[in-house]
Protein backbone atom coordinates (compact mmCIF):
# COMPACT_ATOMS: atom_id res chain seq x y z
CA UNK A 1 0.00 0.00 0.00
CA UNK A 2 1.22 3.38 -1.33
CA UNK A 3 1.54 6.06 1.66
CA UNK A 4 0.62 9.62 1.53
CA UNK A 5 1.45 12.71 2.18
CA UNK A 6 -1.16 14.34 4.02
CA UNK A 7 -2.94 16.82 0.99
CA UNK A 8 -5.48 19.14 0.96
CA UNK A 9 -8.87 17.58 -0.77
CA UNK A 10 -8.19 17.65 -4.16
CA UNK A 11 -10.57 19.41 -6.97
CA UNK A 12 -11.99 16.52 -9.33
CA UNK A 13 -8.41 15.55 -10.47
CA UNK A 14 -7.18 14.09 -13.57
CA UNK A 15 -4.02 11.83 -13.72
CA UNK A 16 -1.67 11.88 -16.22
CA UNK A 17 0.91 9.22 -16.24
CA UNK A 18 3.84 8.03 -18.07
CA UNK A 19 6.71 5.03 -17.46
CA UNK A 20 9.94 5.02 -19.00
CA UNK A 21 10.99 1.78 -20.67
CA UNK A 22 9.26 -0.35 -23.93
CA UNK A 23 6.07 2.23 -23.66
CA UNK A 24 8.89 5.45 -23.92
CA UNK A 25 10.78 5.91 -27.32
CA UNK A 26 13.12 8.23 -27.39
CA UNK A 27 11.69 9.67 -23.82
CA UNK A 28 9.38 11.43 -25.40
CA UNK A 29 6.29 10.42 -22.62
CA UNK A 30 8.39 10.78 -19.69
CA UNK A 31 9.85 13.66 -20.93
CA UNK A 32 5.97 15.10 -21.03
CA UNK A 33 5.62 14.55 -17.62
CA UNK A 34 8.63 15.79 -16.39
CA UNK A 35 8.24 19.15 -18.30
CA UNK A 36 4.78 19.22 -16.65
CA UNK A 37 6.35 18.53 -12.90
CA UNK A 38 8.36 21.20 -13.64
CA UNK A 39 5.92 23.83 -15.18
CA UNK A 40 3.24 23.17 -12.75
CA UNK A 41 5.71 22.99 -9.45
CA UNK A 42 4.45 19.65 -8.67
CA UNK A 43 4.79 18.37 -5.37
CA UNK A 44 5.61 14.32 -4.24
CA UNK A 45 3.11 13.08 -2.10
CA UNK A 46 4.07 9.31 -2.44
CA UNK A 47 6.51 6.31 -3.80
CA UNK A 48 5.36 2.61 -4.78
CA UNK A 49 7.80 0.27 -3.00
CA UNK A 50 10.55 -0.74 -5.76
CA UNK A 51 11.08 -4.16 -3.56
CA UNK A 52 7.65 -5.71 -5.15
CA UNK A 53 8.34 -4.77 -8.51
CA UNK A 54 11.86 -4.56 -9.81
CA UNK A 55 14.39 -6.92 -10.80
CA UNK A 56 17.59 -4.71 -9.88
CA UNK A 57 19.87 -6.75 -11.70
CA UNK A 58 17.69 -5.76 -14.86
CA UNK A 59 16.64 -1.97 -13.69
CA UNK A 60 19.52 -1.40 -11.48
CA UNK A 61 19.58 1.23 -8.39
CA UNK A 62 21.67 4.09 -9.18
CA UNK A 63 24.59 5.36 -7.18
CA UNK A 64 25.51 9.31 -6.68
CA UNK A 65 26.50 12.07 -4.64
CA UNK A 66 24.06 14.20 -3.13
CA UNK A 67 24.35 18.23 -2.55
CA UNK A 68 25.79 17.25 1.05
CA UNK A 69 28.52 15.88 -1.01
CA UNK A 70 26.94 12.02 0.83
CA UNK A 71 27.30 8.73 -1.72
CA UNK A 72 23.60 8.17 -1.73
CA UNK A 73 21.55 5.33 -3.53
CA UNK A 74 18.26 6.02 -5.57
CA UNK A 75 15.94 3.10 -6.16
CA UNK A 76 14.04 2.26 -9.53
CA UNK A 77 10.40 3.20 -8.89
CA UNK A 78 7.28 5.36 -9.05
CA UNK A 79 6.40 8.34 -7.78
CA UNK A 80 3.12 10.41 -7.30
CA UNK A 81 2.84 14.19 -7.31
CA UNK A 82 0.11 16.59 -7.18
CA UNK A 83 -0.29 20.10 -8.68
CA UNK A 84 -2.92 22.97 -9.48
CA UNK A 85 -1.80 24.49 -12.56
CA UNK A 86 -3.27 28.17 -12.81
CA UNK A 87 -6.04 29.05 -15.13
CA UNK A 88 -7.45 25.53 -14.79
CA UNK A 89 -10.34 24.82 -11.96
CA UNK A 90 -9.48 20.99 -11.16
CA UNK A 91 -6.24 19.81 -9.95
CA UNK A 92 -3.75 17.47 -11.41
CA UNK A 93 -2.33 13.90 -10.58
CA UNK A 94 1.38 13.21 -11.86
CA UNK A 95 2.66 9.49 -11.87
CA UNK A 96 6.16 9.28 -13.00
CA UNK A 97 8.14 6.09 -13.17
CA UNK A 98 10.09 3.42 -14.73
CA UNK A 99 8.14 0.01 -16.47
CA UNK A 100 8.21 -2.64 -13.65
CA UNK A 101 9.72 -5.94 -13.83
CA UNK A 102 6.87 -7.92 -12.48
CA UNK A 103 3.25 -7.86 -10.66
CA UNK A 104 1.89 -5.36 -13.21
CA UNK A 105 -1.29 -5.92 -12.35
CA UNK A 106 -0.63 -5.48 -8.57
CA UNK A 107 1.27 -2.65 -9.71
CA UNK A 108 -1.61 -1.52 -11.54
CA UNK A 109 -3.98 -1.83 -8.43
CA UNK A 110 -1.92 -0.02 -6.40
CA UNK A 111 -1.23 2.82 -8.27
CA UNK A 112 -4.95 3.15 -8.96
CA UNK A 113 -6.10 2.97 -5.26
CA UNK A 114 -3.84 5.90 -4.49
CA UNK A 115 -5.37 7.34 -7.44
CA UNK A 116 -8.52 6.97 -5.81
CA UNK A 117 -7.55 8.29 -2.28
CA UNK A 118 -6.62 11.20 -3.73
CA UNK A 119 -9.83 11.24 -5.54
CA UNK A 120 -9.02 10.85 -9.03
CA UNK A 121 -11.23 10.87 -12.26
CA UNK A 122 -10.08 10.40 -15.02
CA UNK A 123 -6.77 8.78 -15.86
CA UNK A 124 -4.60 9.64 -18.73
CA UNK A 125 -1.31 8.01 -20.24
CA UNK A 126 0.92 8.64 -22.30
CA UNK A 127 3.37 6.72 -24.47
CA UNK A 128 5.40 6.63 -27.78
CA UNK A 129 6.87 4.02 -30.31
CA UNK A 130 8.55 4.16 -33.17
CA UNK A 131 7.49 4.54 -36.46
CA UNK A 132 8.10 4.88 -40.23
CA UNK A 133 7.59 8.62 -39.86
CA UNK A 134 9.06 11.19 -41.23
CA UNK A 135 10.93 13.70 -38.75
CA UNK A 136 10.00 16.69 -41.06
CA UNK A 137 6.30 16.27 -40.41
CA UNK A 138 3.79 16.64 -37.81
CA UNK A 139 4.30 14.00 -35.12
CA UNK A 140 1.02 11.45 -35.76
CA UNK A 141 -0.58 10.85 -32.17
CA UNK A 142 -2.91 8.22 -31.93
CA UNK A 143 -5.12 7.42 -28.98
CA UNK A 144 -7.63 5.47 -27.32
CA UNK A 145 -9.89 4.87 -24.73
CA UNK A 146 -12.11 3.26 -22.64
CA UNK A 147 -15.20 5.04 -23.27
CA UNK A 148 -16.66 5.71 -26.67
CA UNK A 149 -17.92 8.88 -25.61
CA UNK A 150 -14.09 9.91 -24.46
CA UNK A 151 -13.62 8.64 -28.31
CA UNK A 152 -15.89 10.83 -30.23
CA UNK A 153 -15.55 14.20 -27.65
CA UNK A 154 -11.71 14.28 -28.18
CA UNK A 155 -12.27 13.63 -31.55
CA UNK A 156 -9.12 10.17 -30.80
CA UNK A 157 -7.29 9.16 -34.39
CA UNK A 158 -8.01 5.72 -32.62
CA UNK A 159 -4.80 3.14 -32.73
CA UNK A 160 -5.15 -0.16 -34.63
CA UNK A 161 -2.24 -1.36 -33.02
CA UNK A 162 -2.61 -5.10 -32.45
CA UNK A 163 0.58 -7.17 -30.41
CA UNK A 164 2.69 -6.92 -27.13
CA UNK A 165 1.90 -4.64 -24.81
CA UNK A 166 3.84 -2.31 -21.96
CA UNK A 167 2.27 -1.12 -18.49
CA UNK A 168 0.56 1.66 -20.09
CA UNK A 169 -1.38 -0.71 -22.12
CA UNK A 170 -2.02 -3.10 -18.92
CA UNK A 171 -2.71 0.35 -16.95
CA UNK A 172 -5.10 1.24 -19.39
CA UNK A 173 -6.83 -1.88 -19.42
CA UNK A 174 -7.38 -1.93 -15.69
CA UNK A 175 -9.08 1.35 -15.79
CA UNK A 176 -11.19 0.10 -18.03
CA UNK A 177 -12.32 -3.32 -15.77
CA UNK A 178 -12.88 -0.71 -13.20
CA UNK A 179 -14.90 1.57 -14.86
CA UNK A 180 -12.90 4.42 -14.86
CA UNK A 181 -12.59 6.87 -17.49
CA UNK A 182 -9.34 6.58 -19.18
CA UNK A 183 -7.58 8.20 -22.64
CA UNK A 184 -4.10 6.70 -23.74
CA UNK A 185 -2.22 9.41 -26.22
CA UNK A 186 0.94 7.77 -28.04
CA UNK A 187 3.38 9.41 -30.33
CA UNK A 188 5.08 8.00 -33.18
CA UNK A 189 8.63 8.89 -32.97
CA UNK A 190 10.54 8.26 -36.40
CA UNK A 191 12.38 5.38 -35.84
CA UNK A 192 15.53 6.08 -37.64
CA UNK A 193 16.42 8.91 -34.97
CA UNK A 194 15.51 6.86 -31.89
CA UNK A 195 18.01 7.80 -29.63
CA UNK A 196 16.74 10.43 -27.13
CA UNK A 197 15.77 12.97 -26.76
CA UNK A 198 13.14 13.61 -29.23
CA UNK A 199 11.66 17.44 -28.38
CA UNK A 200 9.16 17.32 -31.41
CA UNK A 201 7.30 14.02 -29.79
CA UNK A 202 7.29 15.51 -26.15
CA UNK A 203 5.60 18.69 -27.92
CA UNK A 204 3.04 16.65 -29.22
CA UNK A 205 1.81 14.87 -26.49
CA UNK A 206 1.49 17.87 -24.19
CA UNK A 207 -0.47 19.34 -27.42
CA UNK A 208 -2.42 16.46 -26.62
CA UNK A 209 -2.68 17.62 -23.38
CA UNK A 210 -3.69 20.91 -23.95
CA UNK A 211 -6.55 19.99 -26.32
CA UNK A 212 -8.12 17.82 -23.19
CA UNK A 213 -7.40 19.94 -20.02
CA UNK A 214 -8.92 23.11 -22.48
CA UNK A 215 -5.81 25.60 -21.35
CA UNK A 216 -2.19 26.56 -22.70
CA UNK A 217 0.77 24.89 -21.07
CA UNK A 218 4.04 27.09 -20.46
CA UNK A 219 6.05 25.43 -23.18
CA UNK A 220 9.70 27.02 -22.53
CA UNK A 221 12.57 26.00 -24.84
CA UNK A 222 10.31 23.23 -26.05
CA UNK A 223 9.79 24.68 -29.32
CA UNK A 224 13.21 25.76 -30.16
CA UNK A 225 14.18 22.15 -28.66
CA UNK A 226 12.14 20.83 -31.44
CA UNK A 227 13.37 22.92 -33.97
CA UNK A 228 17.09 22.68 -33.63
CA UNK A 229 16.30 18.28 -33.54
CA UNK A 230 14.61 18.37 -36.79
CA UNK A 231 17.51 20.55 -38.44
CA UNK A 232 19.89 18.26 -36.49
CA UNK A 233 18.21 15.09 -38.12
CA UNK A 234 17.89 17.20 -41.72
CA UNK A 235 21.75 17.65 -41.35
CA UNK A 236 22.66 13.74 -40.77
CA UNK A 237 19.99 13.32 -43.54
CA UNK A 238 22.05 15.50 -46.42
CA UNK A 239 25.32 13.84 -45.25
CA UNK A 240 24.14 9.69 -46.29
CA UNK A 241 22.23 9.84 -49.65
CA UNK A 242 20.45 7.02 -48.75
CA UNK A 243 18.92 8.31 -45.44
CA UNK A 244 17.88 11.35 -47.49
CA UNK A 245 15.83 9.28 -50.01
CA UNK A 246 14.66 7.21 -47.07
CA UNK A 247 12.99 10.17 -45.75
CA UNK A 248 11.75 11.72 -48.88
CA UNK A 249 9.82 8.11 -49.60
CA UNK A 250 8.12 8.78 -45.74
CA UNK A 251 7.33 11.49 -46.89
CA UNK A 252 5.42 11.24 -50.11
CA UNK A 253 3.65 8.51 -48.27
CA UNK A 254 2.64 10.26 -45.36
CA UNK A 255 1.63 13.23 -48.00
CA UNK A 256 -0.08 11.07 -50.29
CA UNK A 257 -2.24 8.57 -47.49
CA UNK A 258 -3.01 12.03 -45.13
CA UNK A 259 -6.73 12.94 -45.92
CA UNK A 260 -6.89 16.88 -46.79
CA UNK A 261 -9.47 16.88 -44.31
CA UNK A 262 -7.57 15.56 -41.48
CA UNK A 263 -5.00 17.72 -41.85
CA UNK A 264 -6.74 20.72 -42.23
CA UNK A 265 -8.13 19.67 -38.87
CA UNK A 266 -4.66 19.38 -37.73
CA UNK A 267 -3.97 22.52 -38.69
CA UNK A 268 -6.41 24.51 -37.62
CA UNK A 269 -6.47 23.20 -34.00
CA UNK A 270 -2.82 23.85 -33.57
CA UNK A 271 -3.45 27.67 -34.21
CA UNK A 272 -6.24 27.59 -31.63
CA UNK A 273 -3.75 26.24 -29.35
CA UNK A 274 -1.51 29.26 -30.60
CA UNK A 275 -4.06 31.62 -30.11
CA UNK A 276 -5.02 30.44 -26.56
CA UNK A 277 -1.51 30.49 -25.42
CA UNK A 278 -0.93 34.07 -27.14
CA UNK A 279 -4.15 35.23 -25.43
CA UNK A 280 -3.08 34.11 -22.37
CA UNK A 281 0.04 35.62 -22.49
CA UNK A 282 -1.74 39.29 -23.00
Amino acid sequence: MIELAETDDLVDPVVIAAFEGWNDAADAASSAVDHLMKVWNARVVGNIDPEDYYDFQVTRPLVGTDPAGMRRITWPGTQIAIASPPDLDRDIILLRGIEPNMRWRMFCAELLAACDDLGGQLVVTLGALLADVPHTRPIPVSGTATEPELVDRLRLQESTYEGPTGIVGVLQDACGLLDIPAVSYWAAVPHYVAQPPCPKATLALLGQIEDLLEISIPLGDLPEDARAWERGVDELAEEDEDVADYVRSLEETRDTTDLPEASGEAIAREFERYLKRRNDKD
